[in-house]
C-alpha cells in the first residue's frame, strides 16, 4: 500500500486582478484535443502534477483550480531568463499566511490541446514543502486560464484533457461550478445533513477531501463523535487544524457519503477569501470529474474507490521523508502516539526492523500509520531507542 506522508498541502492563491481577457492572449484548443492527453501523477501533498511547456522549455506544473492567477516560481523564473515587471510590493492570500507578489509575461504556455499565448504569471516562492516532494514544481496553472474550457480528469488512469467548453464526454451526477467575483476561482457548494455551504473553493490543488471554515462549522451545529487534528502545508507555511469524519456529505446528486472534513481556526484562509471552505483532491480522486465553469458544472463518474470509506489513521502519526528518516511532522490530538507521548521533530529510522526506504515517486511507503487496529509497531528512533506503539480507531 502506499500512502501520502501529508495529508493534505493545498497550493492556494488569491489574487484579486483584471479580468483574464485583460491580462492573457486568446486561448487556442488543438483540433484534435479529444486525443491529447496530458500524464500526470499525485504528488505527495495529493496534487496533480505534470509536465507543460513554457516558451519552448519543459516545466512541472500543478494543475490548480484555487489559484485565481496562474504562477510562476521565482526560482524558475530566474532560471528562465524571465523578466520580471518592477515591483509595486503586492503580496497574496496563501494558506499560511500572507505571501510576496511579482509578475512576468511569457510568449506562450502549452499543455496538451491548450495554447495559452501572452500568459502573465504572478511570481512567488514555491517551496517544496507545499507538495511534499523533494523538489518544488515550476508553476501552477489556475483557474484564469483554465476557466476557458472543460477540463476532463481522468484520476484512476493519471491524465487529463482540455475541452472546449460544453462537451460532455462521459455521464455521471451533476454539481454547480461558478467562479467567485473578485478572484474567479472555482467555486461550488456541498449539503451536511439539513446544512448547506456555498462557496466553496473547487481546488485540485489542495490534497483534502473537504474544508470548512470556523464559522460554517459552528453554524452548522454538527457534532461529530470525535474531533482530532492534523496539519497542512500551503505558501505561506504549515496550518494546524481540526478534523473529523462527517458521515453525509453530499455533493451535488451524488449520494450521501462519509468524507474526511477539515475545520479551519478563525481567521484562516477561508475567512479571508470569505468562503464557507474548499473541496480538493481526496474527494475528487474517487471519480472521473468534469469541470466546465462556463458551463455552469462539474459531472462526477464514480470510480473504483469511490464507495470505500475514507482512510482513517489509527497510529496519529503525520510524517514526512527527510534524508533516509521519517520526521514527524504532526501528532494527532487524542490518538495513540499522542498519548504515548510522541512529539513533532520525533526521527524515525527504522519501522518494524526496517530501514525507511528511499521514496518511491515521491512517496514513501507508510500504509502502517493507518493498519489494522490492535497490530503492534516498532520503531527504531535515529536516537538509538526503541519504542512500540498499538495502533486503534481513535477518530
Amino acid at each position: 500500500m502506499r500512502w501520502n506522508l501529508l495529508f493534505c498541502a493545498p497550493l492556494l492563491l488569491t489574487i484579486s486582478a483584471a479580468s483574464d481577457a485583460q491580462t492573457n492572449g486568446q486561448v487556442a484548443l488543438a483540433a484534435d484535443a479529444e486525443n491529447r492527453w496530458v500524464a500526470f501523477d499525485l504528488t505527495p501533498g495529493n496534487q496533480i502534477r505534470f509536465d507543460m511547456m513554457v516558451d519552448g522549455s519543459r516545466a512541472s506544473a500543478i494543475l490548480d483550480t484555487g489559484v485565481s492567477a496562474s504562477v510562476a516560481s521565482r526560482l524558475f523564473a530566474s532560471r528562465a531568463g524571465l523578466k520580471l515587471e518592477p515591483s509595486r510590493g503586492e503580496r497574496a492570500d496563501a494558506v499560511g499566511g500572507a505571501v510576496p507578489l511579482g509578475w512576468t509575461r511569457v510568449e506562450r504556455v502549452t499543455m496538451g490541446a491548450f495554447t495559452q499565448p501572452n500568459a502573465r504569471l504572478a511570481i512567488v516562492d514555491l517551496s517544496a514543502i507545499a507538495t511534499g516532494s523533494a523538489q518544488p514544481v515550476d508553476l501552477l496553472i489556475g483557474s484564469d486560464m483554465l476557466s476557458c474550457c472543460a477540463i476532463d480528469i481522468d484520476y484512476e488512469n493519471r491524465r487529463f484533457r482540455m475541452l472546449a467548453s460544453g462537451r460532455v464526454p462521459f455521464t455521471g451526477a451533476r454539481a454547480s461550478l461558478s467562479r467567485l467575483p473578485g478572484t474567479g476561482v472555482f467555486t461550488s457548494a456541498v449539503a451536511v445533513g439539513r446544512s448547506r455551504f456555498r462557496p466553496l473553493i473547487v481546488d485540485t490543488g489542495d490534497g483534502a477531501a473537504l474544508t470548512l471554515s470556523r464559522s460554517a462549522w459552528a453554524s452548522a451545529r454538527i457534532r461529530p463523535r470525535t474531533v482530532t487534528t492534523a496539519i497542512a502545508f500551503g505558501l505561506g507555511g504549515p496550518v494546524e487544524t481540526e478534523m473529523a469524519i462527517l458521515p453525509d456529505v453530499r455533493l451535488g446528486t451524488l449520494p450521501p457519503a462519509p468524507v474526511e472534513t477539515r475545520i479551519e481556526a478563525k481567521g484562516g484562509f477561508s475567512d479571508q477569501t470569505r468562503t464557507a471552505g474548499r473541496i480538493g483532491n481526496g474527494l475528487f480522486q474517487r471519480y472521473r470529474v468534469l469541470m466546465d465553469a462556463r458551463a455552469g458544472h462539474m459531472i462526477l463518474k464514480p470510480g473504483a474507490d469511490a464507495a470505500k470509506p475514507p482512510v482513517r489513521s489509527t497510529s496519529g502519526l503525520l510524517v514526512g521523508y527527510d534524508n533516509g528518516r521519517l520526521a514527524v511532522l504532526h501528532v494527532m490530538r487524542g490518538s495513540p502516539a499522542a498519548q504515548a507521548g510522541w512529539n513533532a521533530r520525533d526521527q524515525i529510522c527504522t519501522v518494524d526492523g526496517n530501514p525507511v526506504p528511499m521514496p518511491d515517486g515521491g512517496s514513501v511507503d507508510t500504509g502502517w500509520s493507518a493498519g489494522a487496529p490492535g497490530r503492534v509497531v516498532r520503531f527504531g528512533m535515529c536516537d538509538g531507542t526503541e519504542r512500540r506503539l498499538t495502533l486503534r480507531q481513535f477518530y
